[in-house]
C-alpha cells in the first residue's frame, strides 16, 4: 500500500502522526491476514510498531506485510513501513511492526488456517524467531490477566 503523506497527516513537525502510521499498519497486516487464510480476520494482538524515522510531508508512505508465522487458527504478521522521496525515488525504513490475526468462520468463531512457507531469506528470518514472539506473547498476557485478577 502506497499513500502520499499531506499537510492534515502531519504534526507540527512536519511529520505524519504516528496514529495514522497505526491504522496503515493494522489495515495492511488485516489484508495480508485475510489473503492468506481467504476469511475474516480480528487482531489479536499488536506486538510492536518501533519508530524508526520520520516520514515528512510530501513524501509517500510505502507499507509491505507478510504472514511469519501460522498456528491452529492465528497469524503472525510483519509489516515493513518506508518512507520514499518521489523525486528522487530514494526509500528508507521508518517503522517495522508485528501484529498477530486470528481467521474467524462465517458465525465468528475460530476457523483454521493454512500453514505458512517462508521462500526468501528474509521471511525465512522472520520466521526462525515467530515461536519465540509467540512465547514472550503469551506470557505477556498471562501476566496481565494474573494482576488484573490480583486487582478484583
Amino acid at each position: 500500500m502506497t499513500d502520499l503523506v499531506l499537510p492534515p497527516d502531519t504534526n507540527y513537525h512536519g511529520t505524519i502522526f504516528g496514529g495514522n502510521v497505526m491504522a496503515y499498519v493494522d489495515k495492511v497486516a488485516s489484508i495480508t491476514a485475510m489473503r492468506h487464510s481467504r476469511a475474516m480476520v480480528v487482531t489479536a494482538s499488536s506486538d510492536s510498531l518501533d519508530f524508526i524515522s520520520p516520514i515528512r510531508t510530501g513524501e509517500a508512505i510505502c507499507l509491505e506485510g507478510f504472514i511469519t508465522y501460522t498456528r491452529n487458527t492465528s497469524m503472525e504478521v510483519y509489516v515493513k513501513v518506508e518512507a520514499e522521496n518521489l523525486l528522487t525515488g530514494e526509500k528508507r525504513l521508518t517503522a517495522t511492526s508485528y501484529l498477530t490475526f486470528v481467521a474467524l468462520d462465517n458465525e465468528g468463531k475460530p476457523t483454521s488456517v493454512p500453514p505458512v512457507i517462508p521462500e526468501s531469506e528474509e521471511e525465512r528470518w522472520h520466521y526462525e524467531g515467530a515461536v519465540e514472539r509467540f512465547e514472550q506473547r503469551n506470557k505477556r498476557r498471562q501476566t496481565r490477566k494474573e494482576r488484573l485478577n490480583q486487582s478484583r
